[in-house]
């Protein structure tokens, strides 16, 4: 089927590394020692969370528990909070990233925001069981710069994707 002008481009595959990449760099970022301030956004979140939607079998549940693992060693956090919430989050994408794809980037980032919300309350909540202190009210901030960032990462991370193939003048795709 031929595509209409105004249509969007027609993705090529993923690279498997690229999705490693990305995937890593974000969760270096995470290491960076930016302080403890409640309201910094989580980076691996996202990024976690746009290769769930996008490529549901290659990043899921699995990945996001490891991750959520290397990062509660790090921060020295509750052996298993960051686990559970990105576990969870990546569930919860899996779960709608058929219904998010058949949206714009705009209305992906108001549908993915309670997923973030979601996933730094259940981190708060175990984190106060275990005895922590309550970090805040600026916590509450992340998870809205995280919907903010997400399509700027969309676009950062799809632009591999629409570069042409083999670009030539017969063939526009």
């Amino acid at each position: 089927m031929i595509m209409p002008r105004g249509s969007d481009q027609l993705l090529l595959p993923v690279n498997p590394f690229f999705i490693a990449l990305t995937l890593l760099l974000a969760f270096a970022f995470m290491l960076l020692p930016f302080g403890r301030h409640p309201a910094l956004p989580d980076l691996l979140a996202v990024v976690l969370v746009f290769w769930t939607v996008h490529q549901p079998r290659r990043v899921g549940v699995g990945l996001g528990f490891c991750f959520g693992l290397l990062l509660d060693v790090h921060q020295g956090a509750l052996l298993g909070q960051h686990a559970l919430a990105y576990s969870l989050l990546a569930y919860a994408a899996i779960s709608a990233h058929r219904r998010l794809l058949w949206f714009g980037v705009v209305e992906q980032a108001l549908q993915i925001a309670p997923l973030f919300f979601a996933a730094h309350l259940v981190s708060l909540l175990v984190g106060l069981a275990a005895g922590g202190m309550f970090p805040g009210w600026w916590m509450f901030l992340a998870p809205v710069i995280e919907a903010l960032a997400w399509p700027l990462v969309t676009i950062a991370l799809l632009a591999p994707q629409r570069r042409a193939p083999d670009p030539d003048e017969n063939r526009p795709l």
